[in-house]
């Protein structure tokens, strides 16, 4: 997400920084064929930056903001946070920032990342979120919704548990059917219910389970969401633990690696077995 979006704000005629010191092969390959500029190290890309866009899993933002506040020194961009958490994540990171005079635009994408136009909304919210909705972002829609620090990323907490959490049963219900032998039967009226595409379902699952490992905080942070309005977050713990599942099983270590086309029969296979992460070899998995 975070080197496509950067590669649609170049395309607008933004200049894109980004900083690759200590960052994965993966990461730098992904910003490199974005036509992303490396400047080496956090406080250089602050030094450059007036906006500095967070796209990172849901664990890291806090630790993100942190190290955003804590090499800034006289900089002052303005912090947009793009990461799936909670209001009250939101915040947290909010008050870091601000305890070192930055500026924080709470943000949050719905889609998937915007290497077509129509595909891709970011919402934003703060006392300055119309400063990045006017970031010249090719192909993504920008609506702001409230001036309030939270509101943005309950957009998201909520879309998400309707868009993600359908994965996580959708996933739960064919592996059921392995069990029993009823895959062909459960597809075709997933499918006659325009729930499914057959051709496609065995590669849709498998990108879910490569990046299931992302998807295990965001759903504890949709938990506390839900918490936070009154309502039980077992729904989302539970969510949760699937994804934990989807991870410890994944056919690919990441989106990318997920070829068109993949049978569903493999997948289920692999997504039914007590398999090995296939990514353990490469090392920790951290943002992109």
């Amino acid at each position: 997400m975070g080197s496509t979006l950067g590669a649609r704000l170049r395309d607008g005629g933004g200049r894109v920084v980004v900083a690759l010191d200590g960052r994965s092969e993966r990461t730098r390959r992904l910003s490199g064929e974005a036509g992303l500029e490396d400047v080496g190290t956090l406080a250089a890309l602050l030094r450059e930056a007036s906006f500095v866009l967070s796209v990172v899993p849901p664990e890291a933002a806090v630790d993100a903001a942190t190290a955003v506040a804590r090499e800034s020194g006289d900089a002052r961009p303005v912090v947009c946070d793009l990461n799936a958490v909670s209001p009250a994540t939101m915040q947290r990171v909010a008050a870091v920032l601000g305890a070192a005079g930055l500026d924080t635009v709470d943000g949050s994408i719905s889609g998937p990342p915007p290497r077509g136009p129509g595909t891709t909304r970011m919402y934003l919210s703060g006392p300055r979120a119309g400063e990045v909705a006017v970031l010249p972002i090719e192909g993504v829609e920008r609506v702001v919704v409230s001036d309030a620090v939270g509101a943005a990323s309950a957009v998201k907490m909520c879309t998400a548990s309707v868009y993600k959490g359908r994965s996580a049963v959708l996933a739960q219900a064919l592996r059921t059917a392995r069990a029993h032998g009823m895959v062909d039967h459960v597809v075709a009226d997933l499918a006659a219910a325009g729930l499914a595409d057959p051709d496609r379902i065995g590669t849709a699952l498998g990108i879910a389970s490569a990046k299931a490992w992302r998807y295990v905080a965001e759903m504890e942070e949709i938990a506390a969401t839900q918490a936070g309005a009154g309502l039980t977050p077992d729904l989302f713990r539970a969510m949760a633990a699937v994804y934990v599942e989807l991870a410890e099983r994944a056919v690919a270590a990441s989106p990318e690696d997920v070829p068109d086309g993949l049978p569903l029969g493999a997948v289920l296979d692999r997504l039914s077995e007590a398999g090995a992460d296939p990514a353990a070899e490469a090392g920790p998995r951290r943002a992109g």
